[in-house]
């Protein structure tokens, strides 16, 4: 996976394999880590594959492609960077993802101009970002001068202004925005920089999907977003700031929305806002799967009630590590409840905490009658006559939440 760049298609996909069509409250035994949990996929690319594996460990995945790519036979300015290093040779050509090269090499080819760009860069000093690039490199019959153990673009820039770029003519394949500092460093110690536009991102056509995302993700529907590209990670927070609700966003990925990124050059434009993202130590769609496996349990609250385990799950509850499924407006009541374990809530403040905006506290009753049920363990949470409903917290834990 290229931190920075995502890839799959562009279809609207919601995969819903983790709640496999089974009603409310039936049993779903042999659930995946991420059972109960709902997350946010904005790649535009890979989508797919990246879906496939959150719905294979149980999670339900709401695909919202923040992006969408320009074909590179139809892009002009990828033509015409590419006539500019055909006919005049640059001293340096920096490949900075694999699935890009092999692409630029493939358009050329569409242009006629195939021959002739991998007949410049047998004469370059080529330069290739990590092994993946590396292997497209090859596959087209060329050979790199050399590539960074670190896959990092940091320490092919170290590299290059180490040598001196003063007077030298370097072409830089960019990811869809510019590479941040890299182009800029090289422009300032001389360079003559030829920038190469393997792809550019523009806004999906259909914006639909990023805004019942961005709903979901202010109002708690999901528990994590990932980005696999900073472009996807800009478009996102650029159609919050049009909506008007980049704060409620940035709010949410600072406390109940976990914001998770394939990489660091990914994650930065989350961090210009402020927001702490989790990454993985290899960027790849494998480890950021096994990271929000990892993540997510870890940040479900977890409480022990009438003898049982409760852990409560973004729309899903586990009862002794049995998943059970619960409606909208159960999770809502069950949520309030855990907020003051042991304590009785009343039901002016249950009403509240239900979806919608009604009056009648019979709404409540309906509400935590289908809750229990969903439960399969009524006892979980008790009546306390004239006054609400409170989680039937262990007696010998019942201090420890009740003092707080």
């Amino acid at each position: 996976m290229d931190d920075v760049s995502d890839v799959s298609d562009v279809s609207d996909v919601s995969d819903r394999s983790g709640a496999g069509g089974v009603g409310d409250g039936a049993r779903q035994p042999g659930h995946g880590p991420l059972a109960g949990f709902t997350v946010g996929v904005t790649a535009a690319r890979r989508a797919d594959e990246l879906g496939a594996l959150l719905g294979r460990r149980g999670a339900t995945v709401l695909h919202a492609p923040a992006l969408r790519i320009v074909p590179l036979a139809d892009d002009g300015e990828l033509m015409a960077a590419t006539k500019r290093i055909v006919d005049r040779a640059p001293d340096v050509v920096v490949a900075t993802t694999a699935i890009g090269f092999r692409g630029w090499v493939e358009a050329a080819d569409g242009w006629g101009l195939g021959d002739a760009l991998l007949e410049r860069l047998r004469t370059v000093e080529l330069l290739a970002r990590g092994p993946k690039v590396k292997g497209a490199v090859r596959a087209a019959g060329l050979t790199e001068r050399w590539s960074p153990a670190s896959e990092s673009m940091a320490e092919v820039l170290d590299r290059l202004l180490e040598q001196g770029v003063a007077g030298r003519r370097i072409a830089v394949q960019l990811h869809g925005e510019p590479l941040p500092g890299f182009v800029e460093a090289l422009r300032e110690g001389g360079a003559e920089v030829v920038g190469v536009p393997v792809y550019r991102w523009l806004p999906p056509e259909d914006l639909g999907p990023v805004d019942r995302l961005l709903d979901a993700a202010v109002s708690r529907g999901v528990d994590a977003v990932t980005f696999t590209s900073a472009p996807a990670a800009v478009s996102l927070l650029g159609r919050a700031e049009e909506r008007g609700l980049l704060p409620e966003l940035l709010a949410a990925f600072g406390h109940d929305v976990l914001p998770a990124c394939v990489g660091p050059v990914t994650a930065v434009p989350l961090q210009a806002h402020g927001v702490d993202t989790v990454q993985p130590e290899r960027f790849r769609l494998g480890p950021l799967v096994q990271l929000l496996c990892q993540e997510l349990p870890a940040r479900a609250r977890a409480l022990p009630v009438a003898g049982h385990r409760l852990e409560i799950r973004g729309h899903a509850v586990l009862v002794d590590g049995e998943l059970r499924t619960v409606p909208p407006a159960g999770m809502s009541l069950l949520r309030a409840l855990a907020r003051r374990p042991g304590w009785v809530v009343p039901r002016a403040e249950l009403l509240r905490a239900l979806p919608g905006t009604g009056r009648d506290e019979h709404a409540v009753e309906t509400a935590m009658a289908r809750l229990r049920t969903s439960l399969g363990t009524p006892k979980l949470i008790q009546t306390v006559v004239k006054r609400g409903y409170r989680l039937a917290l262990d007696p010998a834990t019942d201090a420890k939440y009740t003092t707080d």
